[in-house]
């Protein structure tokens, strides 16, 4: 079977867009009932039923303080450490949401009832930074991300810190996996969970490193070029093997073959206005006219790409300042997570 991306593009005229409203929907949950849930700065996060209705959950006691206007519209600048920033999503095992709240520097649980607890918030009794991304694999343990421990947290990308590190939770304990990462981001199994792949966004790279039955990783290598021609921040498998990257600093989403190849599939916002940006940037010219000329016009600030709907061919885009998630049918389905069939066995 030949790639199916190989002479694939994004057809425009076949994007639509899902949700309205949308505050800084930074990662996508896709239910097999066809129901989304979006990281959201009013709460924990927003769910989209398939009829369009919309609802935010949120804790019912602790959790916050969450952010109000006009930051809800922003990035993270530094000095919004406390403010609850809701980043990355997962599943429980029941369904429930566990939370990696970029602001809180926690990872955190909320049901579906609005009931809140801190999973974890320090390790050997040091705070756990900036954590970005939680992941649960087959065996039922939750795997996390902290991008930076750098305060201001912008210092790491700023004087080339690379302090990111990799940790998972198994039967109430947790541990660090590896660290050393440049601005780790999201993490992704293969189908066989015997590699765990790892965003570095300011290192414009995925790193892998092979994994063990045990938890244990070893092998560390960087999987397809040294560059991938802007930062990375999410990415997520299809069931061919290719991964699909969002590259933030572009507003470009790719496809990494399994060959290693750089596959462009959508370029939201002008290439030309991009290519000024990047110029400027280099040569120390960069305005803030030329950066907002840049931006994507659907997913500005593009952070992740989510596989859903009943045959999973359905993509959906998160952003960081984005109010709804442009939508669009796939050629080939994405790899289930492992919350697709407990979720559809329901």
């Amino acid at each position: 079977m030949s790639n199916p991306l190989l002479d694939w593009r994004l057809d425009l005229a076949a994007l639509t867009t899902t949700g309205t409203d949308l505050r800084r929907p930074e990662c996508v949950l896709a239910e097999a009932d066809g129901t989304l849930w979006a990281a959201d700065l009013r709460g924990g996060v927003l769910g989209i039923r398939p009829d369009g209705s919309q609802e935010v959950l949120r804790p019912l006691h602790g959790g916050g303080p969450f952010a109000a206007e006009p930051f809800v519209a922003g990035t993270i600048p530094d000095g919004t450490e406390g403010i609850s920033l809701p980043n990355g999503l997962a599943f429980d095992a029941d369904g429930n949401f566990l939370i990696a709240n970029f602001g809180t520097k926690k990872i955190e649980h909320l049901a579906r009832d609005g009931s809140y607890h801190v999973v974890l918030d320090a390790l050997e009794g040091q705070s756990l930074g900036q954590t970005n991304f939680v992941l649960r694999d087959s065996r039922g343990r939750l795997w996390f991300t902290v991008t930076t421990r750098q305060d201001p947290w912008l210092k790491m990308g700023r004087e080339r810190i690379a302090d990111g590190w990799v940790g998972v939770i198994e039967e109430g304990t947790a541990r660090l996996v590896a660290d050393g990462f440049f601005g780790t981001n999201e993490i992704r199994f293969d189908p066989n969970e015997e590699w765990l792949y790892v965003v570095e966004t300011p290192g414009s790279r995925i790193s892998r490193l092979r994994l063990a039955p045990d938890g244990a990783v070893a092998q560390r290598e960087v999987y397809g070029p040294d560059d991938l021609g802007g930062r990375p921040d999410g990415m997520t498998f299809d069931a061919y093997g290719n991964l699909w990257i969002t590259l933030i600093s572009h507003d470009r989403l790719v496809a990494l073959t399994p060959e290693g190849d750089v596959l462009v599939l959508w370029e939201d916002g002008d290439p030309a206005a991009k290519t000024a940006r990047d110029q400027a940037e280099r040569s120390g010219a960069l305005t803030p006219d030329l950066v907002e000329a840049a931006r994507g016009k659907l997913a500005p600030r593009m952070a992740s790409v989510t596989f859903g709907g009943a045959d999973l061919c359905t993509v959906y885009v998160g952003s960081l300042l984005g109010t709804t998630l442009p939508t669009f049918q796939s050629p080939v389905p994405g790899q289930p997570l492992v919350h697709w069939n407990e979720r559809r066995s329901r």
